[in-house]
């Protein structure tokens, strides 16, 4: 059905869109940030809690009106697993985005961030973090696509 493929498309570019801007993050975080470097974690943000608005919509309109059924889902662990990693994730972004977001004040004065050791320590553990617990999510995303561990 060409319904179904459209909302696997955005699904996916959700879902790639997100994995992009957390590894723009990951990669562009250090410890002394330019103006523009600054700007550009602060857009990827953005983009990035965008993109999880999306992929949590759009998955959920997957599992109940199209794909395999809600009964298929809600049957895996894998299911279970990858939503408890996708609020687990959520919960740790709250941090970097309060510090991105409080990094406001200077960049619209057009002067990169003064980022203590701890909060740079601070926003490295907690990228990093969200980077391995997303890919167990999507392990988990694979594992349950295929139908492994699922019981009735």
């Amino acid at each position: 059905m060409v319904i179904n493929a459209l909302f696997a498309f955005f699904h996916f570019v959700a879902a790639f869109g997100l994995v992009a801007t957390l590894v723009f993050e990951w990669l562009s975080f250090n410890r002394d940030l330019s103006y523009s470097e600054a700007r550009r974690i602060q857009t990827a943000d953005t983009w990035y809690g965008i993109f999880a608005g999306i992929l949590l919509i759009v998955g959920f309109l997957r599992v109940f009106y199209f794909e395999k059924g809600s009964a298929f889902y809600f049957a895996s662990p894998f299911f279970h697993l990858k939503l408890t990693l996708f609020v687990a994730i959520g919960l740790l972004s709250i941090y970097p985005t309060i510090r991105f977001l409080a990094w406001r004040k200077e960049t619209r004065q057009q002067q990169a961030p003064s980022i203590s050791e701890q909060e740079f320590i601070r926003i490295r553990r907690v990228l990093n973090a969200e980077f391995i617990l997303l890919v167990a999510l999507l392990a988990s995303a694979s594992l349950m696509a295929k139908g492994i561990g699922f019981s009735q």
